[in-house]
């Protein structure tokens, strides 16, 4: 499946390095990188949003990051954003089942794997990745008893990014990279 466009024929010397890079690191082709030179402001931007993403913050570890990001493609439904997200989950000891209950498929209670911080935060990235955007007073309260404010910016902006990514792949028709294949 092809993307709704190319990417545009001539790209910037600064451009290709950081798509070089970017490739170099995941291993894969980054059509959105590439397709994001047609505007390179939206590139660089991107780009710096990209290099700035949290994977192990205190105690925010990778697992519990790795989650939150898994479940805002899971509900944001951005194919690419899945695959990418969810490759090697395995190495985070995130299994099939928790994977079923980040998909919607059980009820996150009946995982008895994640830990009651893990469950707090995959609502919180989900409540993030509705329209319209609606939270709970007492779910916040919740939350801000088990996060202090640093990782609830580190959650909220995680989630956020992925919504990023998701609203802007889907809006270019961009399929998954292979990262799961």
């Amino acid at each position: 499946m092809d993307a709704f466009i190319q990417p545009p024929q001539k790209i910037s010397i600064v451009l290709r390095f950081g798509i070089w890079i970017s490739e170099k690191i995941t291993g894969r082709r980054l059509l959105p990188a590439r397709i994001l030179a047609w505007y390179p402001k939206a590139a660089v931007g991107s780009g710096i949003l990209e290099s700035l993403v949290a994977h192990h913050d205190g105690g925010l570890n990778e697992r519990m990051l790795k989650l939150v990001r898994i479940t805002a493609s899971f509900s944001a439904a951005c194919a690419f954003c899945i695959d990418m997200n969810s490759h090697e989950h395995e190495a985070l000891d995130i299994g099939a089942e928790e994977i079923s209950a980040l998909r919607g498929q059980l009820e996150l209670g009946r995982v008895a794997t994640f830990s009651a911080r893990e469950r707090l935060a995959i609502r919180y990235a989900q409540l993030i990745s509705q329209t319209p955007l609606m939270f709970d007073p007492d779910f916040i309260e919740q939350i801000k008893a088990n996060f202090d404010e640093r990782e609830m910016v580190i959650l909220a902006s995680t989630a956020a990014q992925v919504n990023y990514w998701a609203r802007l792949i889907q809006a270019l028709g961009i399929p998954p990279a292979g990262f799961s294949d």
